[in-house]
């Protein structure tokens, strides 16, 4: 038995009609605009996503505030733990506290805030970053609301006290401004 030759490859007009690849292309819903305007060139970039869509647009600044946010975090977390009694002496003028656990527990509390913000800082991930920046916004919030009851408590307002609520207040104002401008949807171009 003699084996048969296969046929010889015939080039389809597919592949060159122009009509038939631009049906065959809109089937595949490949080369059309999708709902955002974006163009895909190939179905598995369909699939895939495109990452620029998650690219997060940022503001001038953010990663400056978010730098010195770390380090001010920081800074606090370890002056509290190590230094109690001299940080609670220095916003309230008063003697030592009780208890320097409550104070050394807001220490290791602000290390663990101080962690997140610096892994923050190397993330290009929009929904991180703005976690970051709520939680610094709701920890200054706290921090403000604190600080006025206490100063109301003991019925005076130190100056160090003072300047404490008033950089709470700007500290909010700042994560949120750049909280709702990492969130901003990007202009079409």
């Amino acid at each position: 038995m003699a084996s048969k030759s296969p046929p010889p490859l015939m080039k389809k007009h597919s592949q060159t009609d122009l009509v038939s690849r631009l049906k065959t292309r809109k089937i595949l819903g490949v080369g059309g605009e999708d709902d955002d305007g974006e163009v895909h060139r190939s179905k598995i970039s369909q699939v895939l996503g495109n990452e620029i869509k998650f690219a997060v647009r940022e503001p001038l600044g953010l990663r400056v505030w978010q730098f010195l946010s770390a380090v001010m975090f920081t800074g606090i977390a370890v002056m509290a733990l190590a230094f109690p009694d001299q940080l609670y002496e220095a916003v309230f003028d008063k003697g030592t506290v009780s208890s320097k656990t409550s104070t050394r527990l807001y220490g290791g509390a602000l290390l663990s805030i101080s962690l997140i913000i610096w892994n923050s800082m190397y993330t290009a991930e929009k929904v991180i970053i703005r976690w970051t920046l709520l939680t610094e916004a709701c920890y200054f919030s706290i921090q403000f609301i604190v600080t006025t009851v206490t100063m109301i408590e003991s019925g005076s307002a130190t100056v160090a006290a003072s300047i404490l609520v008033c950089s709470c207040l700007m500290f909010v104002l700042v994560s949120v401004y750049f909280y709702y401008q990492v969130g901003r949807r990007p202009k079409k171009l």
